[in-house]
């Protein structure tokens, strides 16, 4: 697997190596060895997995309030996704910046996301399967976000916005 840093501290994509043969391939996409090596954490307590029906649907932008320390390692197993980033750490020299990403069932890339970074996505395709893996359980009391299309940090998301939750479409503007 290849580890590389992705525009914001502490965000990195892994891209997996394909071993082929005749039945397909096999490719590791966890290493504690050498996920360690780049700075990425090797215990995961948790993993989840979503799935949208309809290309345009939007998740999050989410994160877990201090004291979690959650960060998450996240693939799409099935589909397309157009996979963002925001830096809501305050100190942090990307403070409010995005990164984005296109994670395919082809590449098998994975995108982590550390601690203190707002996460979401849409779907670029019907039946989207995103699998996380995360490194702190869901604490509910916890749990936060920031609107999907708040004009702060003005994402250029690829396609009109299908399907919102309530949840996602109430959630506040963020305050810098």
């Amino acid at each position: 697997m290849k580890i590389r840093e992705a525009g914001l501290p502490g965000l990195f994509v892994v891209d997996i190596e394909r071993r082929p043969d005749e039945r397909g391939y096999f490719a590791r996409t966890l290493c504690e060895r050498e996920f360690s090596a780049a700075g990425l954490p090797v215990r995961f307590v948790q993993s989840s997995v979503s799935v949208s029906s309809r290309k345009g649907t939007v998740r999050g932008l989410h994160f877990q309030k201090a004291p979690s320390s959650e960060g998450k390692l996240v693939t799409c197993v099935r589909g397309r996704i157009f996979d963002v980033a925001v830096d809501i750490r305050p100190g942090s020299p990307t403070y409010s910046r995005w990164a984005s990403f296109e994670l395919d069932e082809e590449s098998k890339s994975l995108v982590y996301i550390p601690p203190g970074v707002a996460h979401g996505f849409q779907t670029l395709e019907d039946e989207t399967v995103v699998s996380y893996q995360m490194t702190d359980f869901y604490r509910p009391d916890l749990s936060d976000g920031v609107r999907w299309d708040d004009p702060a940090f003005a994402i250029r998301w690829p396609l009109a916005a299908t399907v919102i939750s309530e949840k996602d479409r109430s959630l506040p503007d963020f305050e810098k």
